[in-house]
C-alpha cells in the first residue's frame, strides 16, 4: 500500500484531490455528529457542494484516512477502521445538520448520476407521464411499485401515488419506508417486464433516490395535506411503529425554523415555557432566536434565565421536551390553523 501523498481511493489521488474533496473526506471521518455541527456552519451553496462530495467518496482505507488526519490535524489520530461515505452516510449528517427538509432538497439537488447502477430499462419506465405511470404499475404487487416510486423525486413520486387506488396507497408508503436494497438483476427484470408494456419508450433524467422512512416522509410531504393523511392513518392501523417513524422525519424540531412568525406564535401559545426551554438548551442558535423572537420579551427572558439555571438535560427529556411542541404544531396543522405546505414551498424557495 502506497504512504504517504500516495494513499490512492478507486480512482482518486490524494495528492490530486481538491481542497472540497479533502474537506467532504474529513468530514467523513468525523462521523455524523461532529460533522453535522460544522455543516450547521456552511452557507447553501457551500452546503451543496460539499455534500456532493461527500457522496461521491467511496470506501475511505486507514492509510487515506491517516493523509486526511495529517493534513486537518495536528493531533493527527491512527484510524484503525475504514469508514464509508456515500449518501448514507450524508443523510445522516444533513438530517442532524440543518434538519429533514432542508437535507431532503439538498440531496435531491446533489444526487451524483453515478451514484448507482445504470439501468437504461429502468430509465425509460421513469420518465413515463406520473398518471400513465400509475396505470402502469397498478396491477404490480406494491413491493414492485414501491421499488420504482423509491427511483423517483418526492413530488414526481407523490404525483404518482396520488393516481394509484386509494386501496393501494398506505401499502405503497409502507413497503418503500421498509425497503431494502434491490440487487441489479431485481431491478432489471422489473423493469424490462414493465418495458414490454410501453409502446414508446423515452430517455429519463437518472434515478435521484432509495427507498426507506425519509423518502416515504418526503413524499408524503409533498402530497396535500387529506391524502397524505388519509395514508398515514391507514398505515397507521396496520403499522403504528413504523408510521411514528415516517411522522418524525416528516417533521423535525430544528424545521420549526421554516416557519414564519405568526406560526411560531400559534404554536408556542400552546407551549409550556419549560418544554420550550428544555428543547432550545440543545438546539442550534438560529432556531433559538427565531423561536424566542416570535415570543413577548418578558418570556424570552423567563425562557433564558430557565436555559442557564438549567444545568445539563438529558437527551431523552429534551427529545421528549421537543416532540410536544411537534405534536401542539401538528394539532395546529389539523385544525387548519398553520399550512406546512407553504412554510415548505418559501423554504425550497429561499435554497434556489
Amino acid at each position: 500500500m502506497p504512504d504517504s501523498a500516495e494513499a490512492k481511493l478507486p480512482g482518486l489521488n490524494y495528492a490530486l484531490m481538491t481542497k472540497q474533496q479533502r474537506f467532504a473526506a474529513f468530514l467523513i471521518i468525523l462521523g455524523p455528529e461532529t460533522a453535522a455541527t460544522i455543516l450547521r456552519q456552511l452557507e447553501v451553496a457551500e452546503l451543496e457542494a460539499v455534500t456532493l462530495e461527500m457522496s461521491k467518496l467511496p470506501f475511505l482505507t486507514q492509510d487515506f484516512q491517516n493523509e486526511v488526519l495529517k493534513e486537518f490535524s495536528s493531533l493527527a489520530v491512527q484510524a484503525t477502521l475504514g469508514i464509508c461515505g456515500g449518501m448514507k452516510f450524508v443523510n445522516a449528517a444533513l438530517e442532524k445538520g440543518v434538519g429533514a427538509f432542508r437535507a431532503s432538497d439538498v440531496m435531491n439537488k446533489v444526487s451524483p448520476t453515478n451514484n448507482r447502477p445504470i439501468i437504461p430499462a429502468l430509465q425509460n419506465v421513469l420518465d413515463v407521464e406520473p398518471r400513465a405511470l400509475a396505470n402502469l404499475l397498478k396491477h404490480e404487487p406494491a413491493q414492485a411499485i414501491a421499488l420504482v416510486v423509491s427511483y423517483l423525486a418526492p413530488d414526481r413520486a407523490s404525483r404518482v401515488l396520488a393516481e394509484l387506488p386509494e386501496a393501494q396507497r398506505d401499502s405503497v408508503v409502507e413497503r418503500m419506508a421498509t425497503l431494502a436494497p434491490a440487487p441489479v438483476e431485481t431491478v432489471e427484470r422489473l423493469a424490462n417486464a414493465l418495458n414490454q408494456k410501453i409502446s414508446n419508450a423515452k430517455p429519463s433524467r437518472p434515478p435521484s433516490r432509495t427507498g426507506g422512512v425519509l423518502p416515504a416522509a418526503a413524499m408524503l410531504n409533498a402530497m396535500d395535506r387529506e391524502t397524505a393523511t388519509n395514508i398515514l392513518n391507514a398505515l397507521e392501523a396496520r403499522n403504528p411503529d413504523l408510521t411514528q417513524s415516517i411522522r418524525n422525519k416528516m417533521f423535525t424540531f430544528e424545521d420549526l425554523a421554516i416557519l414564519d412568525t405568526p406560526s411560531l406564535q400559534k404554536i408556542l401559545r400552546e407551549v409550556d415555557l419549560r418544554d420550550l426551554a428544555m428543547s432550545l438548551k440543545s438546539s442550534s442558535e438560529k432556531l433559538k432566536g427565531r423561536m424566542l423572537g416570535s415570543i413577548s420579551k418578558r418570556a424570552a427572558e423567563t425562557v433564558n434565565e430557565e436555559i442557564s439555571f438549567m444545568g445539563s438535560v438529558r437527551g431523552k427529556d429534551g427529545d421528549a421536551a421537543k416532540q410536544r411542541i411537534i405534536e401542539a404544531m401538528r394539532k395546529l396543522e389539523t385544525a387548519g390553523e398553520i399550512d406546512l405546505n407553504e412554510a415548505r414551498e418559501a423554504s425550497k424557495a429561499a435554497l434556489n
